[in-house]
Formats: structure tokens, sequence, C-alpha cells
């Protein structure tokens, strides 16, 4: 394509309103959509809690975050509950379910610690399974001193 295509196909889409529709949707030019659904945490910088691009759903790292006092959870056990459960209403804003997940991210500051309450709450929240793929890293320190972090890919077809 050269410039002055490119240029002239520009200057259609903004004429037919393309780029101010986006926009006026929270869409970028191409089409992905910034998700601030409602009950989700608020964002406290410079991201938010996920987005949609075609059929995937991309979370950011969910922490042990209550919406409602915006405040991390009391003890290790809910606030790794509450760090999923974050994940999984955002997921489910766009029609996807924690089975839909093709792909999760669990940062804990303690992997010895941590880990067997991460399992056992994916274990309480899957089932018996299949569990999505995931990686797990440990890592010396989270915001607010806290000790896990989710993030998640999941896949949620457009109707």
């Amino acid at each position: 394509m050269t410039i002055r295509t490119l240029a002239l196909a520009t200057a259609l889409a903004i004429s037919a309103g393309a780029y101010s529709t986006a926009s006026a949707e929270g869409l970028s030019p191409n089409g992905v959509k910034t998700l601030a659904p409602e009950g989700g945490i608020k964002p406290t910088a410079t991201w938010s809690l996920g987005t949609r691009a075609g059929d995937f759903v991309f979370v950011a790292g969910m922490r042990g975050i209550d919406a409602k006092s915006n405040s991390l959870v009391e003890g290790d056990e809910g606030r790794v509950r509450q760090a999923f459960l974050n994940m999984q209403m955002i997921a489910e804003s766009e029609g996807a379910t924690l089975r839909d997940a093709v792909r999760l991210v669990v940062y804990v500051t303690d992997m010895y610690r941590y880990r067997p309450i991460v399992n056992a709450i994916q274990k309480d929240l899957w089932g018996d399974g299949p569990y999505p793929p995931r990686t797990i890293i440990e890592v010396d320190r989270l915001n607010q001193d806290d000790i896990v972090e989710v993030e998640g890919t999941f896949y949620a077809p457009k109707s």
C-alpha cells in the first residue's frame, strides 16, 4: 500500500466515523476493547483490568483485593481465592468461564508456602479439571507487599 493510498483510506475511515466510533466505545483503532466491568476493582495507576481482542480476553494481574472496600482481604487462603475470583469476574463479563482459560500466570512471593494454596483454590474452582496451562513464578515482591497475583487469557468467541 502506498502512502497516498494509506492517507486516502485513513481520510475515508475518519469521514465515515470509524475512529470516532471506536474511541467512543472504548475500542482501539483495531478493535481492542478495554474492559472495566461494574463490580471490578479500581485500577490505581496506568493499567486496565483487561482487554478483549477478537475472540480472546486478557485479564491483568489480579490480586486479593475486595472490590467493595478496595483493600486486600485477610488471610492467605482468602487472598488467593479473591485474586482468582477477581480474574473470574472479568472473564465472565465477556462471556468466558474459568474452563475457557487458555493460559494462567501466577506470581507468588513464597513458592513453598503459597503454591499449595494456589493448587487447592484451583482445584476448588475448576473441580477435577481439566486445568488450563499455568506458569507459577516466585517473585521478590508484589504491590502492597501482597502474596499472589494471577493473570489469565480466556477464549470467548463473540456471538
